[in-house]
This record gives C-alpha cells, structure tokens and sequence, in this order.
C-alpha cells in the first residue's frame, strides 16, 4: 500500500471489526457437501414459510386461489428470493476482485483479505442455491430490470466505496426478506437451514458493509455525501417494491395467475398496499435505522 489515503477507509472500530470477520471466516469456512442434509431432500409437501407471508396475502386475488394453487404460489415465492441471492451473489466475486486488481495498492491488507473471502464465500453461496434449485426442482426466476447491468456494467466503473454500499443494500434487503420469512419451526427443515446457514456468512458481509459505508459519511465531503445519498435513496426506491411483488411469477405457475405480468395497477396495488408497506417496515427495519443513521431517509 502506498502512502496515501486507503481507497476504502475504515475507522479504527471497522478495523478491528475486519480483523474479527477474517478470523470467524477461516475458523468455519462452508463446506458445501456438508453445509445442510442433501440427502434428505426438500418436502415440497412441507411449506418454505407461512401462508400469512404471501405476497398476495389478503387480496381477492389470494381468495380466489385453491389451497393447491396457494402452496404452488409459496414455492415459487421462494424460488423468487433463491433466484436474487444467485443471480446478485454470482456477480460479486468479479465486481470486488475487479477493484482489488484495479486498486490493489491503494488498500490496507486486512480490506484486500475480506474483498477476497467475501468473493469466496459468495461463490460458495451460489454453488448452494444453485444445488437447492435443483433438489426442490424450482424454477430460476430472472433479474429485476436494471439489476444486473448495475451490478456488471455500472458499478464496475464506481469508486469501490459506492459500489460496497451498493452491495449492502441489495444483500440486507435480500437477507431480511429471507429471513423474515424462512425461519419460523413451521417451515421445510433443508430450506429453513439452508437459509440460516448462509445467514451466518451474510450476516458478516453486511456488517463490513455497513462499516464501510459509516466510515464514508464521517469523512466525505458534502458534495460527495450527497450524492452518496441521492444513489442509495435511488436504488432503495427501486428494491423495495421489487421484493416486495415480482410479477414474473405469472409465467411460472401451472396455472392462470390473477395478476398479469403486464397489469401494472394489479402490481401497484401489491407493492403498495398498507399491508405491504407495514410488512416492509417490519422486516427491513434494521437497515431502515441504519439509513436513518447515515443521512438516507
């Protein structure tokens, strides 16, 4: 490292937090074979969260639904959240070994080690989700319009601290939403663990993230905090409502959906209903608070 400024400042309590995550990634590194009971397969009889969480839940266009069609819609929800941890974790190895190689002498040693563990772990992850996919025989939804250009295209050309906090958003909203969800005793035992084991690992990215990104707002400039800001408020405008109702799940069920992929009003309507905006302050409240820590309301 050269004697200016690193290019992804911590402070000294992010430092030391590092140091920790680096210590508690090599003591219990995934280990893929092993990380949940393959054998025993998925029970799609069993449910992968309860019906309350629905996306749908309590419309007309959840009563008008079979008990048969509503389990369907459940297993294809959660495909839905599967697809998003694969489709953005596949993309984050290149993206942060992108700016290693780009500004490898501009980073402390401990930061270049996590961008390094942090790319393992993600592809572990996806090699998981993929297998997962394959067992429980789910379909692989697609990305969100614009999330994948963002993540291949746009912010391989940001400062890497814009890109981190970018990735912090996107991963805490994936995290909550699946956690949310998929932990409650009533859920499939292999999907319930799977998703508490990749929490153990996630839970570590999202902690660097959030260092990384209180460090910024301590010391940036406003000119730059403020368009820090303006980005993250951008970007959280767009996640929400897309994790809150993907109408892609129409083309997946074995039957007609009641709601359209084209029928904008019906997927307003989801995403913006007053159970939908109380069940989002409830699960993403966590980085809702932090947001409001750093600025971003």
């Amino acid at each position: 490292m050269t004697g200016q400024p690193p290019i992804i400042p911590l402070s000294p309590r992010g430092r030391l937090g590092v140091e920790t995550l680096i210590e508690k990634s090599h003591a219990a590194p995934m280990d893929l074979n092993q990380v949940v009971p393959w054998r025993t397969g998925v029970d799609r009889q069993g449910v992968p969260k309860k019906m309350e969480h629905c996306w749908i839940y309590g419309t007309p266009w959840f009563d008008a639904l079979t008990d048969a069609q509503r389990h369907e819609v459940l297993w294809l929800e959660n495909a839905r959240d599967v697809s998003m941890f694969i489709l953005l974790e596949q993309t984050l190895p290149p993206l942060y070994m992108g700016y290693l190689n780009a500004h490898a002498d501009a980073l402390a040693p401990d930061v270049r080690e996590y961008l390094m563990i942090f790319s393992k772990e993600e592809i572990m992850h996806t090699l998981m989700f993929r297998r997962y996919m394959k067992v429980a025989r789910l379909p692989l939804f697609g990305a969100p319009d614009g999330l994948h250009e963002m993540l291949t295209v746009q912010l391989p050309k940001m400062h890497p601290v814009a890109g981190i906090i970018a990735t912090l958003l996107l991963e805490w909203v994936a995290e909550l939403s699946a956690m949310f969800v998929s932990q409650d005793d009533v859920v499939e035992p292999l999907t319930r663990e799977m998703f508490y084991q990749h929490h153990l690992e996630e839970a570590r990215h999202i902690a660097f993230g959030r260092w990384v990104g209180e460090s910024f707002f301590e010391h940036a400039p406003d000119e730059q905090a403020t368009q820090m800001r303006q980005m993250m408020r951008g970007l959280m405008a767009r996640l929400v409502p897309q994790f809150t109702y993907n109408p892609e799940i129409a083309r997946h069920t074995s039957f007609a959906f009641p709601i359209a992929c084209g029928d904008q009003s019906a997927i307003d309507a989801v995403r913006y209903s007053e159970r939908s905006l109380a069940l989002n302050d409830r699960r993403f409240a966590p980085l809702y608070a932090w947001l409001r820590k750093v600025g971003v309301s």
